[in-house]
């Protein structure tokens, strides 16, 4: 049976009211790799009476009235995305399509669609609390750089008018919550919950109150909002201490002044244990759309035979919400719930055989954790294994290579693709796992984010440079070739990232032309809010070290650096020459097309050498590796 989304179904069910009414920028999927439904379910398994409003038309009140008042609260998300960046490109244009709607339509949500949400819940139910999350809450709690307005905003929390913000993995948080309005709280007295943010005022020198202490962590002042919007300074060092107080076990209450008025924001909620991940994954789902659809959903026509093995990254990538959002801490679900996934999962009508993904936003690293509990509760490194591996990390790949093996002895499965990205990094501590990885579950093409290889660059993401990726590559080749198969690289990588120039990527694209790798997919930079990369962009500074960073900001720039990743195709071989000749390295023409652009005499040793190498040049997809 699927949550409640019409007064039909709320009676069907017996009952007058509901507790607590999620409101939705995605469709209906009822499947917990989608937040949204996964909460609904948590909170309906405790007692709740839960509905979901999706995609509402928010021009009017009228359709985030369809389900009545809530007893409770509304519970507000913008969805999977930020809105902003499932609205727009990278320069900022318009795109056409959304994969979280049916049919793949655009339009469906608005911009900042948590402000307009809240703002019309707040309309139609001025008594009614709201609580906004989600990745677009989350990231924006505190005073943010926003892209697409390139100016410094206010929390989230000042703009949406919201009673109480939850950001993270918010099972822990809206259940507390919940329970505690069920046993007749005031959301505006609820000021002690971890992984939740809310307005206050500052407390009067007679009063005597001090702030929330965090669970007697303290309390750290960061920057305001007026400094930091004044001053590019201010805002790299009020991300700095953000980002250092993430650890649940360590970090403190922050609060950042907005006029004359407090964002406070308490420390985040403590990861999940293997229980409890096992616990959630048990609910009763129904894997798939809500039946009212018509028309197909890209979203869950990607994920709809994937499992979750785990949550949670301790990767650290500069340009990556998920530390932020889900934490560095892995959350594992034993490989007992994962089999009983599985067992239902082929037991639907849509299920042939083939699981697209058993993983999570890096799939080699379920079941690791840090091996010194004691450490681990005061750690503020940014990356467990950046610049260098933790000596206090397990990186042991027992649990993983057994998940794996025993997936591909269930009866019902024929063949099992691992699609959600590999640290290669990690892999070489791994060897049972790689070598299960490339036997058996690789559909021809492995997916792997080196982002780029210079060093300088790769430094400032956080991630391993070019040793690390040639060595991988070089391994890859060679048990590839033991086993007898052809199977090639997928190579992420990304353009006008803070500290790449256009020379940059040039030496990217020629290094990789050596290695005879091309590539179809590369990403444009997006400031995202709450990363390192968005401050940079911002700043111009590295916010950890207080390096300067040279930043591409041009359209123009941005797009020659695209272009020349993609020197290969017709479309972009413009932007390629105007790039060389930009540079003065027309001499790189030979290498690139076999030809010179003064005179088109050809180039043959450089197109052979290519031609001699193995071409990695792989189909198009939708889901890019951590």
């Amino acid at each position: 049976m699927f949550i409640p989304i019409t007064r039909d179904d709320i009676h069907q069910r017996g009952w007058d009211e509901l507790d607590i009414i999620f409101v939705s920028g995605d469709a209906y999927i009822d499947h917990p790799a989608f937040g949204i439904p996964l909460l609904a379910r948590w909170l309906e398994s405790h007692g709740f009476r839960v509905g979901i409003i999706a995609q509402p038309d928010w021009r009017s009140k009228e359709p985030f009235m369809a389900l009545g008042r809530p007893r409770l609260f509304f519970a507000v998300s913008a969805g999977a995305m930020d809105s902003m960046v499932a609205h727009y490109t990278p320069a900022r244009k318009l795109r056409h399509d959304d994969a979280y709607t049916p049919g793949n339509r655009h339009g469906s949500r608005p911009n900042r669609a948590t402000i307009i949400y809240t703002s019309r819940l707040k309309e139609a139910y001025k008594d009614v609390p709201v609580v906004i999350g989600g990745i677009e809450a989350s990231l924006r709690r505190f005073a943010h750089y926003d892209f697409w307005e390139d100016k410094v905003r206010r929390s989230i929390l000042f703009d949406a008018k919201a009673d109480l913000l939850i950001y993270g993995m918010a099972e822990r948080a809206i259940l507390e919550v919940s329970q505690r309005m069920r046993s007749g709280e005031r959301v505006a007295d609820i000021r002690d919950v971890r992984g939740t943010a809310y307005v206050g005022s500052p407390p009067h020198p007679a009063s005597g109150h001090p702030l929330p202490q965090g669970e007697g962590l303290g309390v750290r002042e960061i920057p305001s909002y007026e400094e930091v919007s004044a001053a590019k300074e201010k805002f790299a060092e009020a991300f700095r201490l953000v980002y250092l107080e993430q650890n649940p076990w360590c970090g403190k209450t922050l609060v950042q002044p907005h006029g004359n008025r407090l964002l406070i924001c308490l420390p985040p909620a403590m990861p999940l244990s293997e229980a409890e991940m096992d616990s959630l994954y048990a609910l009763q789902f129904e894997k798939m759309p809500h039946p009212s659809y018509r028309e197909p959903i890209p979203a869950w026509e990607q994920i709809k035979t994937s499992i979750t093995s785990h949550r949670g990254c301790f990767g650290g990538c500069a340009f990556c919400a998920i530390t932020m959002h889900q934490g560095k801490t892995i959350q594992s679900r034993s490989e007992n719930s994962i089999l009983s996934e599985i067992s239902a999962m082929t037991k639907k009508s849509w299920f042939h055989g083939s699981i697209s993904d058993i993983g999570g936003p890096t799939a080699n690293m379920y079941g690791l954790s840090c091996g010194n509990q004691e450490a681990m509760k005061n750690c503020r490194r940014e990356s467990c294994i950046f610049p260098n591996i933790c000596k206090n990390l397990l990186t042991g790949d027992e649990r993983a290579t057994s998940l794996l093996k025993s997936a591909c002895k269930h009866d019902g499965v024929k063949n099992i693709a691992v699609s959600s990205g590999v640290r290669y990094d990690l892999m070489e501590r791994q060897p049972g796992y790689f070598r299960q990885l490339l036997g058996h579950h690789v559909s021809g093409l492995l997916k792997v984010a080196p982002e780029h290889l210079a060093e300088h660059i790769t430094n400032l993401m956080r991630k391993p440079g070019r040793k690390s990726f040639e060595k991988f590559l070089a391994n890859f080749r060679e048990e590839s070739g033991r086993l007898g198969k052809r199977q090639s690289i997928v190579p992420y990588l990304i353009s006008g990232h803070p500290g790449c120039t256009l020379a940059d990527m040039l030496e990217l694209a020629l290094s990789l032309k050596k290695v005879g790798m091309k590539v179809e997919q590369v990403q444009d930079y997006t400031p995202t809010p709450g990363t390192i990369s968005n401050c940079m962009f911002h700043t111009g500074l590295d916010p950890l070290t207080g390096q300067h960073v040279y930043v591409a900001r041009s359209d123009r720039e941005k797009g020659l650096q695209k272009a020349v990743m993609l020197w290969h195709q017709t479309s972009e071989r413009a932007k390629v020459i105007e790039a060389l000749k930009e540079l003065g390295r027309e001499d790189a023409a030979y290498t690139l097309f076999g030809e010179s652009l003064s005179t088109g005499r050809s180039g043959q040793g450089y197109s052979d050498e290519f031609n001699t190498g193995l071409r990695e040049n792989p189909k198009k997809s939708t889901k890019r590796a951590r």
